[in-house]
């Protein structure tokens, strides 16, 4: 868990601590997809500074212990507690400003409504309203074929793409319901190699 020692803002201003690696921003809704997040940061692990946020439905499917060690976990509970007094960092803002790439996957149907209409009742969400696009934000669905095929998925997935939010579209499988259909996360290896193409590009122009 994390606490005020691992607050992204104390390394902000400390040019001695400037990553020589991409920071990425993973974070965690309420999906049964969410088993695979320790999956999922040991692989961006291998290339970059991961830092995770988990939503409290998340929290059934995600093992705390089990996470990598270099990688700090923020939770709800901490969104106000390192703070005490004007002036202090604001956890989303300051996990806003940190990161480079911020994923979500799984992105859950309600996460993903709550994002397509603004809101920010949690960690998470409160990040992504804060979120500055000209950073990459991808996103990996993860829910039952019929919430997928819903037309309000389709709507909201219309409006983040709008955001400049990009897709890791899910795939067709037999489900943990027991149904067989699209809308089961993209493996982790397919959300990490997704990323990491898209970000070289980046820092490769960015060098030039």
């Amino acid at each position: 868990m994390a606490n005020a020692e691992t607050m992204p803002g104390n390394v902000l201003n400390d040019p001695a601590q400037q990553p020589t690696k991409p920071r990425i921003l993973l974070a965690a809704s309420g999906s049964v997809a969410a088993i695979k997040f320790e999956s999922l940061c040991r692989s961006f692990l291998e290339w970059a500074e991961v830092r995770a946020v988990a939503t409290k439905s998340s929290l059934h499917f995600v093992d705390k212990a089990s996470l990598p060690k270099d990688v700090v976990l923020y939770t709800d509970d901490e969104e106000w507690s390192s703070w005490k007094k004007i002036g202090d960092g604001v956890l989303h803002i300051e996990l806003r400003k940190w990161a480079d790439i911020m994923v979500i996957a799984p992105l859950s149907a309600n996460t993903l409504a709550k994002i397509a209409g603004g809101l920010c009742d949690n960690l998470l969400t409160c990040i992504v309203r804060a979120w500055d696009y000209s950073k990459p934000l991808f996103v990996a669905p993860a829910m039952n074929t019929f919430m997928y095929n819903n037309p309000f998925t389709k709507r909201h997935l219309e409006v983040i793409s709008e955001l400049g939010i990009s897709l890791i579209p899910p795939i067709t499988k037999r489900l943990a319901c027991g149904d067989y259909g699209n809308g089961a996360m993209a493996e982790p290896t397919v959300i990490y190699t997704t990323v990491r193409l898209s970000f070289e590009p980046r820092s490769t122009n960015g060098g030039s």
